[in-house]
């Protein structure tokens, strides 16, 4: 894009104005790390997954898009485990934020 472009910069999650979506992302990345910290809950997507996620492969992306991009992955593992809150607070994500 030239700078010349006569376009304007804005933020991308300027519809979310006054819902923390960030911070609901956070708290959703919080129960994915709680998983993976636990052997039988982690496999080759969840490597993939963090390695993704902390830029080592591909370009670096913020947690709501990680979150955004895999949320069938994501609900899978929290259903798979039975984890009902982070279910609820992937479920609130989706609905306020994604």
């Amino acid at each position: 894009m030239s700078a010349n472009c006569g376009c304007k910069k804005t933020d991308r999650y300027v519809s979310f104005a006054g819902i923390d979506c960030m911070g609901q992302a956070r708290r959703v990345m919080q129960c994915i790390d709680r998983h993976r910290a636990i052997p039988e809950h982690n496999n080759a997507f969840w490597d993939y997954f963090a390695k993704k996620r902390a830029g080592e492969i591909g370009l670096q992306a913020d947690d709501l898009l990680m979150i955004h991009s895999n949320l069938g992955q994501i609900q899978e593992l929290f259903e798979l485990w039975d984890d009902r809150e982070a279910l609820a607070l992937l479920g609130q994500l989706e609905k306020e934020c994604c």
